[in-house]
């Protein structure tokens, strides 16, 4: 659990110490770090210690992550300290979290989304170029399964070829060699490095849509330590929170993951949440597309939870959110998947994952 500590100035006085675990990359770290400020300003008494560690994401950099078939790359270590008590809260890239948690672990907090869309960031021989522009062939760098079966679809005189490392190993083997012509990154992670100059181009939702959860943050804690979560809860940006378990339900009920393309693209606007919802063959030939709504307006009753591990939708507790609103975000994404199945996503899905496979 939590520790004690005294504070500095000899009053005696006792501040709880919260340890916060995080992956060692510069991005985690910047991530993490911003979850943190957060947390001091809301709670000044709080002593907050950062634990970084290495995930298995982060040592195998040589396979791409659809072809390691493990859900948990980039969390597993993490949980298991989590576990063990070495820390109390772990912060992710909401991304990286699989639909269904370990047994005793919930995301306690989904911060307000950075840009939640893809950027191309090019060469330094195509500066000022776009996608459209580039010569035919060029190579385009993308680890994601996801990015590639789209933009192939949308730009068929591109060549895709995986690139993995954190993202200063990205833009080092970009800019240092000449084996790409651009690579495509998460617009979110760029801006929070503060490296915004080098997005030459955001993708628009029709050249290629998002991942489940991508530009949100998620804090992770042990589902029993009510305290935390209490304390973490107020970190939830309730449209987040809503679009993602929207995102992950339709994930979820599509059994999607890093080894398939599903992508989807969601919107808050009048009451109402929009969610689009995609699942591609590899080369992006074959496709199924549709999009749903549901209203968000709470009922008359407002049925906010009291702080309970066993109320997750999708790994998520918001007990600050009206139930009801919540579960018509999961309900939606839930309909928006079996719309797909219902015209042949899961084959689609399937034939895709074999090719993976064989790859």
């Amino acid at each position: 659990m939590s520790g004690e500590a005294r504070s500095p100035d000899g009053n005696g006085k006792v501040t709880r110490v919260i340890r916060i675990g995080t992956r060692k990359s510069q991005l985690a770290r910047i991530q993490t770090d911003s979850v943190a400020d957060q947390l001091r300003e809301l709670y000044p008494d709080l002593h907050l210690e950062i634990i970084a560690m290495s995930t298995t994401g982060d040592i195998i950099l040589e396979t791409a992550l659809s072809k390691i078939g493990e859900k948990s790359l980039f969390t597993k270590e993490l949980e298991n300290a989590l576990e063990r008590n070495e820390v109390d809260l772990v912060v992710h890239s909401l991304k990286d979290l699989p639909t269904t948690l370990p047994p005793g672990f919930t995301i306690g907090a989904v911060l307000k989304r950075e840009n939640p869309h893809d950027a191309v960031v090019l060469h330094p021989n195509n500066a000022g170029k776009t996608l459209d522009a580039l010569p035919e062939n060029s190579v385009i760098g993308t680890s994601s399964l996801r990015r590639a079966a789209q933009l192939k679809k949308r730009f068929p005189h591109l060549e895709f070829k995986n690139i993995r490392g954190n993202l200063n190993t990205r833009l080092k083997k970009l800019d240092e060699k000449d084996d790409f012509a651009a690579i495509i990154l998460a617009a979110a992670g760029l801006k929070r490095m503060g490296w915004e100059n080098r997005i030459s181009q955001i993708l628009s939702p029709e050249d290629c849509m998002y991942a489940v959860g991508q530009g949100a943050l998620a804090v992770e804690v042990r589902g029993r330590d009510v305290d935390i979560l209490e304390m973490v809860s107020v970190l939830h940006d309730p449209d987040t929170v809503l679009s993602c378990i929207a995102e992950r339900a339709f994930l979820k009920c599509l059994e999607g993951g890093c080894s398939v393309p599903v992508a989807v693209y969601t919107q808050v606007k009048d009451s109402q949440l929009y969610l689009t919802g995609a699942v591609y063959s590899l080369d992006g030939s074959d496709s199924l597309k549709e999009t749903m709504q549901t209203s968000i307006t709470a009922g008359d009753k407002q049925s906010f939870e009291k702080v309970d591990e066993q109320v997750q939708r999708v790994g998520v507790t918001a007990n600050k959110i009206p139930g009801d609103v919540q579960d018509r975000a999961e309900q939606l994404g839930v309909d928006l998947a079996k719309l797909l199945l219902s015209k042949g996503a899961k084959e689609i899905l399937t034939v895709a994952r074999q090719l993976n496979d064989a790859r």
